[in-house]
This record gives C-alpha cells, sequence and structure tokens, in this order.
C-alpha cells in the first residue's frame, strides 16, 4: 500500500525514524512480543508518519507472502475511540491470512492482546476509484453485507497506543471473521441493524449501525475517498470491515465470542487455550 500524502521532504532524521518505527512493529509482529509505543520515534500525534510507517510494515508482510484482500476502518464508534484514547477514525489493511471462517478456532499463538469486536462487513463489486465516491456510488458498488467479528491486536505493549501507534500498527489489526448469511443492501439497511456480542454466552457488548459514523455507509464512503488519496482506491471484491457497533472486549484463551446482528445473522469464533510451556 502506497500513500501519496509524505513528511516534508529533506529530513533524514524523519525518515530514519519511520524505519525504526517499522522495524520495531515487524519484529513485535515476527516474535509475538509486544514492542514499545512507536510514538516515541514519530510523534504521538504525527499522522502523516504514522501511516508512512504502516505503509513499510505491510510492504514486509506483503513481500513475505501475504496478499491484500480488503481495508478495515478503525474507531468508528465513540465507545471504541474512548477505550482506546482517540478521537478520530484510521484505516488499515487486511490481508489473506488474517481470514477465517464462522465458527473457526482461532490459535492464541497467533495473537498477543486480542479485543473483539461485532461489525457490519462489505464486500465490494465495484472499484471505488473514481467519481464523487458519495454514499449513493459506495452503496451501488456493495454486493453484499454480513455480520464480521473483528479481532483487534496491538503490537504496542498493554495497549498504550496514541493515535499515532494504532495508525503505524495497521490500524491494530488482528484477524477477522465473517458470517455466511449474505444481504444486499435493498434487504438490509446497515444503519438500522442492531448488535448484541456475547463472550462464552455472557453479554459483553451491544450497539447498532447509528454507532459506526452515523451509519456504516458512511464509514464506507469515508474509507473510499481516503483510499484513493492515499493512491490505493477500493477494488471489486475487497472485503470491508466498516468498524465496530459497540465497545471491544478483551478475550481470554478458550473463549468463544458471538455476535448477532439483526438481518445479518450471527457469526462465531472460538480461542484456543494457550499450550503450557
Amino acid at each position: 500500500m502506497s500513500t501519496r500524502p509524505s513528511s516534508p521532504a529533506g529530513s533524514s532524521s524523519i525518515e530514519s525514524s519511520v524505519k525504526a518505527a517499522a522495524n520495531r512493529l515487524t519484529e513485535a509482529f515476527r516474535s509475538r512480543v509486544p514492542c514499545a509505543p512507536i510514538s516515541d520515534l514519530i510523534g504521538p500525534d504525527d499522522v502523516v508518519s504514522a501511516y508512512r510507517v504502516q505503509t513499510l510494515y505491510n510492504a514486509r508482510r506483503q513481500a513475505n507472502g501475504s496478499a491484500v484482500v480488503g481495508r478495515k476502518i478503525g474507531a468508528t464508534s465513540e465507545a471504541v475511540q474512548v477505550q482506546l484514547g482517540v478521537d478520530q477514525p484510521d484505516f488499515g489493511v487486511l490481508f489473506d491470512d488474517m481470514a477465517y471462517v464462522d465458527g473457526a478456532c482461532i490459535s492464541m499463538d497467533e495473537l498477543l492482546q486480542p479485543k473483539a469486536e461485532a461489525e457490519v462487513a462489505f464486500v465490494l463489486d465495484r472499484d471505488l476509484a473514481t467519481g464523487n465516491l458519495d454514499v449513493d456510488q459506495c452503496r451501488a458498488a456493495v454486493a453484499y453485507a454480513t455480520a464480521a467479528l473483528e479481532i483487534v491486536d496491538s503490537r504496542i505493549a498493554e495497549w498504550d497506543i496514541t493515535f499515532a501507534d494504532t495508525v503505524a500498527d495497521n490500524a491494530s489489526s488482528g484477524v477477522y471473521v465473517l458470517g455466511t448469511t449474505r444481504r444486499t443492501l435493498e434487504e438490509v439497511a446497515p444503519v438500522e441493524v442492531q448488535m448484541t456480542m456475547t463472550i462464552d454466552g455472557e453479554l459483553v457488548s451491544a450497539g447498532d449501525g447509528a454507532a459506526c459514523l452515523g451509519d456504516p455507509l458512511h464509514a464506507l464512503t469515508w474509507l473510499a475517498r481516503r483510499a484513493r488519496e492515499f493512491g490505493e482506491p477500493l477494488r471489486a471484491g475487497q472485503v470491508i470491515l466498516s468498524g465496530a457497533l459497540g465497545p471491544m472486549c478483551a478475550i481470554n484463551p478458550g473463549s468463544t465470542v458471538t455476535a448477532e446482528i439483526s438481518g445479518l445473522g450471527s457469526v462465531t469464533a472460538h480461542f484456543s487455550t494457550k499450550p503450557t510451556i
């Protein structure tokens, strides 16, 4: 993923800091050992540099064989913004090795500090690369919507993050699970859906479509415009995780997480118990 915005030209210190931050996140991803915040390298509010770190970090995953299959929007609900201590949405990349089927058992060895969010996912059947990229155009580009669990994760120890940290860390991406019920936007209005999420049968989160930037389609529109700005517009076939409909909740080894989203059915993921060393 490339970006058009860039930090001031001729700043070797900024370039060095971006590379150092990407190196830190890459090693945390490789070793499965959380690292110190990277905001000490690029600054907590340097969004331009943070996206440059994300680009470099993600390019290394692609070099190792991971393929881009979509995008995710993060921090779309006020509840999650409060939990993360941020005040605006961000976006990251979805890779093929992040995807799981409904009912899958996900190894906790693949994750560091996972938390679950329930979301509306969109799958596109048209590119969103030209035009006004307004709500009507983005709506028309959606093949179908489905329920999704996003398992957010952070390479930053103790989730001690600023906005720059979460952006650089591929928007705190972990893995995701799509449900099997598919609905066109003629059949369901994303803004009207109601969500409940349980962990081991206990209700832990609830919300609705309006919690996601006022409407998950508004989130999609925001993303389409940002992605084009950054030189990598949304493409047909991509999966778009539109953002949480309610608070995220930590996952423990051995847990089962289920989200129910009205009109879109349910989606479940099981999590393995980490082996004893």
